[in-house]
């Protein structure tokens, strides 16, 4: 899949061929010969990498690295620093001003396709969970308040493979005040713990076991995909590195390894791993909302209708269920005579005292205003009645304590019977809700049982 990038030099002859070179790969590029002009391009206009040259008038690659990753609406986008800079001091200064990676010129194919194909391919990620998650959070709040949150969060844990146990021990001293470290000489101990990790670390030039395979395997696993893999290469192996990050490696750090910048990359790959999480809280609170009633916590209406369908068609495995209404009796009473507050306070404690009363098995839903729905998988005629009358008694047999004073609620319920029948969902809730207007008009405070259909 190809991705859109924004190459940025000030040279018009690095410009062109840095462009010729990823259109050769089948990418979309534009081209930007400023900070200033990169940054309008990137308001206009998404892109999925940028290309930054580090040595520019005017605004310079680090301070237009720093504006984007400043950015709520861009911080996502990947940044490479491209530069004949080549000294540590150079890299950590970019790192740390938000760069995801930095290339030193003259720069190699395989060094530079590697990194975009890496780089988009995580990019790529980002942007479903985004588009996902962007109907529950304002990004622009949300986001930055996530990052301002990161600043303070406990220490990162890294586990790391590395089967030489001196070299493990110095990389463990130069990290201890960055993360908490734990080195293992095994690929079973790194399988094994790595769900608990923050990122992983693995040892390129690993000889007993196969460091690439090991990769492939976390990448493979459920419980390790989604997390980090940074590696340590040899000196001048790009290669190696480069086939790392094809097998799903995030990142890697050439040898002599400088702490600094060691440091740096594992804080990058913990801010990318958390932002991410943070838009997959998001998107699970997103459908937590969509299909529950923020008032009472029970399922609303739109799930009951979903699952309803689901054990009608049997679909669910269910042979036979039972279905009832509840309205609440006199509850614009309550409302009038003791104010809204008091009413919402009446209906969480009734949804308390209905998820107490069912079985397990049942599905409690909120199913608009003061009625509420309860679905009994297996259930028959007498079990369904059994489980109503239980409801009931659990709301009438003790007053409700609101605002300081005790409220007598009582309940009136409907339950229709399906067992074993191909009953249309609406014909269902209808026979149901017949029921519930039986026992109303019956004196209330009462259970109605619908004819069979």
């Amino acid at each position: 899949m190809t991705a859109r990038i924004l190459v940025v030099d000030d040279i018009e002859v690095n410009l062109r061929l840095l462009t010729a070179r990823l259109a050769a790969e089948y990418y979309e590029v534009a081209s930007a010969e400023s900070g200033e002009a990169a940054l309008a391009l990137l308001d206009r206009q998404p892109f999925d990498l940028v290309l930054l040259d580090v040595m520019m008038p005017g605004l310079d690659g680090f301070e237009v690295c720093r504006r984007i990753k400043a950015s709520a609406q861009l911080m996502h986008v990947p940044v490479v620093l491209i530069t004949a800079l080549d000294q540590p001091e150079d890299r950590l200064t970019g790192l740390e001003a938000g760069a995801d990676d930095f290339l030193t010129k003259p720069v190699g194919d395989l060094a530079l396709m590697s990194r975009v194909r890496s780089l988009t391919r995580l990019k790529r990620i980002t942007d479903e969970l985004r588009s996902r998650a962007e109907t529950a959070m304002q990004l622009v709040g949300g986001e930055m308040e996530m990052l301002r949150q990161l600043a303070t969060t406990a220490k990162s844990r890294t586990l790391a493979y590395i089967e030489t146990e001196a070299e493990g021990r110095s990389i463990a001293r130069r990290l201890r005040t960055e993360t908490e470290l734990t080195v293992v000489t095994e690929p079973a101990a790194l399988l094994q713990s790595a769900g608990g990790a923050d990122v992983i670390m693995i040892d390129l030039a690993a000889e007993r076991n196969d460091p690439l395979r090991l990769i492939s395997q976390l990448r493979s696993a459920e419980a390790t995909r989604l997390l980090p893999i940074l590696a340590l290469a040899e000196a001048g192996d790009e290669a190696r590195a480069a086939r790392a990050l094809e097998l799903g490696a995030n990142d890697y750090v050439s040898r002599p390894i400088d702490r600094n910048e060691l440091a740096a990359r594992l804080r990058t790959q913990l801010r990318r791993k958390r932002y991410d999480e943070g838009l997959r809280r998001s998107l699970q609170q997103t459908i937590e909302l969509a299909v529950t009633d923020p008032l009472t916590g029970l399922h609303n209406r739109r799930f009951l209708d979903i699952h309803l369908a689901r054990t009608a068609g049997g679909a669910d495995g269910t042979s036979g269920f039972a279905l009832a209404l509840f309205d609440i009796d006199h509850f614009k009473r309550i409302n009038d005579g003791f104010g809204h507050d008091a009413g919402d306070a009446v209906l969480k404690e009734f949804g308390r005292r209905l998820k107490t009363a069912i079985r397990a098995s049942d599905l409690a839903c909120r199913f608009g205003g003061e009625e509420f729905a309860v679905l009994m998988p297996g259930a028959d005629a007498e079990t369904a009645a059994s489980v109503a009358e239980r409801i009931r008694q659990a709301v009438c047999e003790a007053p409700f304590p609101i605002s300081g004073d005790h409220l007598a609620v009582t309940v009136s319920a409907g339950v229709a019977v399906a067992a074993g029948v191909a009953e249309p969902r609406q014909a269902l809730l209808k026979r149901a809700d017949a029921a519930l207007y039986e026992a109303k008009r019956g004196g209330r405070n009462r259970i109605g049982m619908a004819e069979a259909a």
